[in-house]
């Protein structure tokens, strides 16, 4: 596989596990010194404190769906720089639909032969709330 093919499934895996809340799936998408911006006040930093924030955060939601636009990816060697729209739905528990709109820009780096997010950034675009 190519290194842009394995790039672009380290995010479509990032997807996948989170809304099938496959735990297993998605933290071995990341390094384990990772940091995540822009999804809280303070950057969380280590892929296992960003599993428990993310398994708290999904708490309040009934199933998602986080939809990735085409990916764009510079890669230089051992190092990989993303960028993917996504555009999130979010079933409330309440009955009610929260919809969030936004780019990932997300750098990777191979790691014992597998590529592993370093540093994830939301830039939100917008959201919506619907229903209840």
């Amino acid at each position: 596989m190519s290194d842009r093919q394995a790039v672009q499934d380290v995010m479509l895996r990032y997807a996948a596990g989170v809304d099938d809340r496959n735990f297993d799936m998605y933290r071995s998408c990341f390094a384990d010194d990772a940091e995540i911006v822009g999804f809280g006040p303070e950057p969380t930093r280590g892929a296992d404190a960003w599993l428990e924030f993310v398994k708290g955060a999904l708490e309040q939601y009934g199933a998602t769906q986080h939809m990735l636009g085409p990916q764009l990816a510079a890669i230089d060697g051992d190092i990989a720089e993303t960028r993917n729209d996504v555009q999130a739905l979010h079933t409330l528990k309440d009955g009610g639909l929260f919809t969030l709109w936004a780019t990932y820009l997300t750098r990777m780096q191979k790691q014992d032969g597998e590529w592993k997010i370093v540093r994830h950034e939301l830039v939100s675009r917008a959201t919506e709330k619907h229903g209840s």
